[in-house]
This record gives structure tokens, sequence and C-alpha cells, in this order.
């Protein structure tokens, strides 16, 4: 038997037949991922395994400099073949690492290939791959109609034109390629430079002059409209944690004047502005029935090094361990006591915390929207078959599994959507392993109905925007795989 197999992941019987009859053939709604729009909408062509598997994957580029691997074949101008060969030699060393799985399932899943990749198979593996990328299912947009993909939320900065996404949205694609609003940019401002060539783009692209504070926030206010426009609902941010404490608006245009006239401004002033716009996003998110996506606690660009060689984005960060609590609980909080929370999910990269972060969800749910604050999916470094459980058994044991509106690949690259089988598998093997433990009734409609809403259901329901792809039939998404 193949290492990828029909019954992978799933230990149990009753596991195999929730995953089967369930949430195999369940559409993919991905609400947070960084794929290049305008490689969408040019429908780029993949020419071979280096290209699509390995362009911007930073985990995979973590784990050759862990292989002793010369940065040369990671993000250096080592040929496409050559780093694929670095890759290969490495993927053997990754037993018990997730990529060792996601690896094999996208051999399998995207190229009907079963055999373990390394330095034996990999001249055969690429050749054979090359062949099936130059058919015609596998540029961007085909690979969304494989996988059955009806919608994809992209991630963009309020300077973002928008051209790719209104352009597809004039296209055939039958799924939705969507905005999400991240402006970590005007967070920025320990470099008053780079801030203030980030707020010029900001001008241009709102069409507005900026000269003082207030027009800052018109300028903001107007690319979130345009946004919303473009078919928008949901807003990112990627912070360590909460700002603990927010300038009044008097004190925050005074640091936006230190800043626009060049100066510094103190840490403390720094942290404050950054509370008053995150109080004016959840505003502004809450007026549009948007739903606030807050990735907390990931220690970013640790390498200094590196990230002046490479930039960010390059594999050079970890878990932080920072106190998440306090701040979280003032944020959320503020904007409940004006009736201004909008939905949320919480993200959060320390496992330590995910009890912190499943109980703080509850605090606030408020009684509106089933789930309106939600204790997001198992994130960068754990989105892992261990790491999966973690989060779930935690979001069940202080909150409802049944209106969790699933997992996200988080993901740079075309290769990742078999990452929503296996969140899935992992997610029917331990329903399935508790059933048999008599710790679930055996009821697989009832079962299968939250599996359902898991998979793709809850998230269709909760973000507000219209799926038209996904009222394709279940008969349809199985050929289509």
């Amino acid at each position: 038997m193949s290492f990828i197999h029909p019954e992978f992941l799933l230990q149990n019987e009753t596991a195999r037949r929730l995953y089967h009859g369930y949430a195999e053939d369940q559409p993919i709604l991905d609400f947070h991922c960084h794929l290049p729009v305008r490689e969408i909408a040019e429908n780029r062509r993949f020419r071979n395994l280096a290209e699509i598997g390995l362009e911007g994957d930073h985990y995979k580029w973590r784990a050759m400099r862990a292989n002793g691997v010369s940065e040369r074949y990671c993000t250096g101008d080592a040929g496409p073949y050559e780093k694929f060969l670095a890759w290969a030699r490495t993927v053997p060393h990754t037993l018990r690492n997730p990529l060792y799985h996601w690896t094999h399932l996208e051999l399998a899943r995207y190229f009907g290939i079963f055999d373990l990749l390394d330095e034996t198979t990999a001249p055969a593996i690429w050749e054979k791959t090359g062949r099936e990328l130059a058919r015609e299912e596998f540029p961007a947009q085909g690979i969304l109609e494989k996988f059955h993909v009806v919608t994809v939320c992209t991630t963009d900065d309020p300077t973002a034109s928008l051209e790719y996404h209104e352009r597809l949205a004039q296209s055939k694609l039958s799924a939705r390629v969507l905005p999400a609003f991240r402006p970590d940019k005007a967070f920025q401002v320990h470099d008053p430079k780079a801030f203030n060539e980030w707020t010029n783009r900001l001008a241009a692209s709102a069409n507005v002059e900026i000269r003082g504070f207030n027009g800052f926030l018109d300028a903001l206010r107007k690319r979130h409209d345009a946004f919303h426009e473009r078919g928008c609902r949901l807003s990112d941010h990627g912070l360590n944690v909460c700002y603990p404490a927010a300038a009044s608006e008097r004190q925050a245009a005074a640091s936006f004047a230190k800043l626009h006239r060049g100066g510094r401004v103190t840490p403390e002033e720094a942290s404050k502005f950054a509370g008053f716009l995150m109080l004016f996003f959840g505003r502004l998110d809450a007026e549009k029935g948007w739903t606030k996506q807050l990735h907390l606690g990931a220690l970013r660009n640790a390498n200094a090094r590196m990230l002046d060689l490479l930039g960010p984005d390059a594999g050079f960060d970890s878990i932080g361990d920072w106190a998440q609590a306090p701040a979280l609980a003032a944020y959320l909080d503020c904007l409940d006591r004006e009736n201004s929370l909008p939905k949320i999910i919480l993200f959060n990269a320390n496992p330590a915390d995910n009890y912190l972060f499943a109980t703080m969800a509850g605090n606030f749910q408020g009684g509106s929207v089933a789930g309106k604050i939600q204790f997001g999916g198992g994130w960068w470094f754990l989105d892992q078959k261990e790491g999966i459980e973690l989060q779930l058994n935690a979001l069940s044991n202080c909150g409802l599994l049944s209106r969790f509106v699933g997992m996200v690949t988080d993901s740079r690259s075309f290769l990742s959507f078999p990452r929503h089988e296996y969140f899935r598998r992992v997610l029917c093997n331990l329903l399935g392993d508790e059933v048999e433990k008599g710790l679930l009734p055996g009821d697989e409609k009832l079962l299968g109905e939250m599996i359902r809403g898991v998979c793709y259901g809850n998230a269709r329901d909760f973000f507000g925007f219209s799926v038209a792809a996904g009222t394709r039939s279940r008969a349809t998404a199985a050929k289509r795989r």
C-alpha cells in the first residue's frame, strides 16, 4: 500500500465513514492566504515543480537550511532543477515534520504520484510533473477549479490598486477571488521615512491629499470603502500583541504631525498611535459587517542579518512569548462597550495560549451572531496534526466546535490546497476515535452535519459574501478531484 492511500490519517472505521461521507467532497473556502492575486488574474502557468512548489515557500526553505543546504538553493540563484534536487534530498529528513505529509499529499493530489520523494526518485518525478504542469488544467485558475475552491481571500495592503481583483471579477473563473484588508504598514511608525512614503502611496490610491491626521483617516476610510465595493468582507492584522492603550484623537494627531515632519515618536507614542488605529479599524469593520482577523503571537524576523539580506517572509520567524490576555481583553472590551465589536477570529501562534484564546472568545459572544468571536484554526507553526488537535480540543472544551469556521492555508503556494484535506482527515479521525471510545454518540447524521459545517458551511454563512460557485453539486466536486 502506498503511503498516501484512501484511509491516510484515518485510524478507525468510524473516522473513515465520517471523512468519506461528509468531509471529503466539501468545497474549499480559503479565507486567509497570501497567494499573489496577479498570478491568479494572469493565470500563471508553472513550468516546473520548483516554480510551483518552492517559490515563496518558507516552510520548505527552513527545512532545507536545517538540513545544511546552502541559501543558494533556497532563495538564491541556483537553477530550478538544482533547487528541486536539494529539496528532494531534504525530504527524507523531514520524517515526523508535517512537510513530509504535505509533500506527498501534493504529489498525489496534483500529479497522481505516490512514490516517496528522495534523491533517487527525483529525476522521474521532475519529468512527470513537468508534463503534467503543461496540461490545460494546471495554470493558476485551473488549480482553483481542480480543487473545487469556491472562494479565496488574498491579503492586501490598503494601497493596493485592486486592478487584478477587478479583472477576476469580470472573468469566467467560477471561484471568487476577494481582497482582505491588511493595514499593518499604518502602524510601522518606527521608520518615519518609510511611513511617509507609504502615506504618500495611500493618498494616491485614495485620490486625496493628506495634509494632517484627518486626511490620513479619511484616506484609510476611502480605501476601506473601495475594498468593500470589490467584495472584501475581512480585515487582517499581524501583531505581536494587541496594543495595551489607545491615544486620544488629539494625541494621535500630534504623533502623526511629528511623523509627517520626519520626526520620531517615542515607543509609548507609537504604541498608543497604533492602539487608536486599531479601534478606528474595528469601528469601520463593525459598520460594514466585516470579520476582523487578529494574528497574534508570532516573533517575526528574528534573524536581523537575513532580514537585511532577504527581507521579511523568508522563514526566519518563530513563536513569540508575550502576555496576551490583558491587552486583548481591553481591546475587545473597548469595542464592545461602544457597540462597535465586529465579528473576530483570534489566531494564536503559541500553543501555551490556546485555552487563553478559547476562553477569551467566550467573553464577547454577545448572542447576536453564532460564533461571533472565533478561536481560529491552528496557524503557522501549529497547522500540523498535533497543533490542529490541540486547537480543536481547546475550542471544544471551552466553546462550540459546531460553530467553528474551519482552517485556512495561510499559504503563498498554489500547492497548498491539500492542506484542507489534511485538516479534514485530522478532524474526522479525532471525532471517530471518540465515537469508538464511547465519548461521542454514534449518530452519523448529527456528527456529519457538524463536520460539513466546520469544513465549509460555517465559513460560507459567517462571512457574508455570496458564494455562487458553492452551489455546484458534490458529484461535480468529486469529478474535479
